[in-house]
């Protein structure tokens, strides 16, 4: 049996291959057949550069057809894909050149003069283009080739993907994805999301990342859905493409957006059936009032690059706010204290996962790879969160964003969800800072409201509206007030930033 997963994608395209795959903003379409011919002529130039199967394929592209397709053909001719942020710069792809070594590393034009540079520090035999337009040197390359390739034979822990971390502290690791994990994750979120025939997916996240380039794509392909396959998130264009839509997939921050626009609602979305947020907490305020304006219960769920996704509320059946459901069907989850034993109902310990989908190791780091393993073969995640009652899951934050206060464990989550209810606040993080008597000292970064009515936020209000609700050491002794929290790509807080940017000069 070949485990390609292109070999599986394929299984779910159309029977009619002139269905539509990519639906592209200016009306063009991208047909399943399109997509499948061009994947073959690009795959055709991987080989015919002398790439061998198991050799890493790298792109710092923008999100455009031609860049997915590329992904395809590097599953296909059975290299690594090797997915990089645009906005990474120097010292980032320096690191990131050496340590994978691609055969071939795609980049935008803008780009090229580092790029030859790079390439030849790291010993990369090819470099070729590909614009934000779809065009450039990699097209040209692949347009002579054969539109047919047999899809190489690949096992199901050959690897299929290479994505660096984010590497908060520290060198950036490589995930090595296989293509079983992938698969794995593909068809437990295609039949777990009730994927049926007719949707339509509105596809506005990065393709640079697991969100959207595997769980978003990965489900629509095997699908054989269309895709309205946009550059980026723009709320006037997800309100136009809504009602004609039955499926999304974004970060918390698109929501808040659509909210923000008074004509949203039950009409906007009168043809959706699911709307999904993860790679970043979802606020219980945005949760409830999307559902009040829509009648929609958005599925919240919970993953990282390590293995794609872990949990998911539930299709059929409740949705809790807050919350990120149950195990999926084929991971194992356990969530232990500092002694290794499971925690109590309520209670927060380590969040550990074991299934087909967690991934092989981290690329050339064998000693990495064994620290972040249990004995008995759980990968623990460095994610804080507990069980209520009924299983569901709540995640409390990383383990490297516990605060620790004169000996104290706080976990910001239990302190955000208090001042993000506070009137006036927009949203808050709250971190810990060095200080002389407690070690760290917690501290609160809270968002104004735009246009908040009644009395402005003060820190000395802040802090006397939780103080009566928090444990004396979780009371935050710092608080600053400004105007947004900064962001990665995928919408999540950069706490590390916080931290860099108040600890030089933290209050007296």
């Amino acid at each position: 049996m070949n485990h390609n997963l292109y070999s599986l994608l394929a299984t779910g395209f159309p029977a009619d291959l002139a269905a539509p795959c990519l639906i592209l903003p200016d009306g063009r379409v991208w047909t399943y057949g399109d997509v499948e011919r061009a994947s073959a002529r690009m795959a055709n130039m991987i080989v015919a550069l002398g790439l061998k199967p198991g050799d890493r394929v790298a792109a710092q592209v923008e999100k455009t057809p031609e860049a997915l397709v590329l992904y395809l053909a590097s599953l296909r001719a059975g290299t690594v894909f090797l997915p990089l942020n645009p906005a990474y710069q120097r010292h980032e792809l320096e690191h990131f050149l050496k340590d994978a070594t691609p055969g071939l590393f795609v980049c935008r034009p803008q780009m090229r003069a580092l790029a030859d540079e790079l390439a030849t520090q790291a010993g990369v035999a090819h470099v070729l283009e590909l614009d934000d337009a779809g065009h450039g040197s990699l097209i040209a390359a692949a347009t002579p080739q054969a539109d047919e390739f047999a899809t190489l034979e690949r096992g199901s822990r050959d690897l299929a993907a290479i994505l660096y971390t984010s590497g908060t502290t520290g060198r950036s690791k490589g995930a090595m994805l296989s293509h079983g994990n992938l698969a794995h994750n593909a068809r437990t979120l295609h039949e777990y999301w009730a994927f049926r025939p007719g949707d339509v997916l509105l596809h506005m996240l990065p393709t640079f990342h697991v969100h959207g380039l595997f769980v978003a794509c990965h489900t629509a392909l095997l699908n054989g859905s269309a895709m309205f396959f946009e550059p980026k998130f723009d709320a006037a264009r997800a309100m136009k493409l809504l009602p004609e839509s039955t499926v999304m997939m974004g970060v918390p921050t698109y929501y808040v957006r659509l909210l923000l626009d008074p004509g949203f609602g039950r009409e906007t979305c009168r043809n959706m059936r699911l709307f999904i947020s993860g790679s970043a907490p979802l606020l219980k305020e945005t949760f409830d009032e999307f559902r009040a304006r829509t009648g929609h219960t958005i599925l919240e769920r919970y993953g990282m690059t390590e293995g794609g996704m872990f949990t998911s509320n539930p299709y059929d059946g409740e949705r809790r706010g807050g919350t990120v459901g149950f195990p999926l069907p084929g991971t194992a989850i356990r969530i232990v204290g500092a002694g290794g034993t499971a925690v109590k109902t309520g209670e927060i310990g380590s969040i550990q996962v074991k299934g087909d989908n967690v991934f092989l190791g981290y690329w050339n780091m064998p000693e990495k790879t064994r620290e972040e393993f249990t004995a008995d073969g759980f990968f623990i995640t460095g994610d804080m969160g507990s069980w209520d009652a009924d299983f569901y899951i709540t995640i409390n934050g990383r383990s490297k964003d516990l605060v620790i206060t004169g000996g104290l464990n706080v976990y910001p989550k239990e302190i955000e969800e208090l001042i993000d209810a506070l009137p006036g606040v927009a949203e808050s993080a709250v971190i810990g800072l060095p200080h002389a008597d407690f070690g760290e000292a917690v501290t609160a970064v809270v968002v104004r409201q735009k246009n908040a009515s009644g009395k402005a936020l003060t820190e000395a209000g802040i802090i006397a509206a939780v103080k009566g609700r928090l444990a004396n050491f979780k009371v935050p002794k710092w608080v600053y007030l400004v105007d947004e929290l900064p962001r990665n790509a995928m919408g999540k807080v950069q706490k590390n930033l916080l931290r860099q940017e108040y600890s030089p000069r933290p209050k007296p």
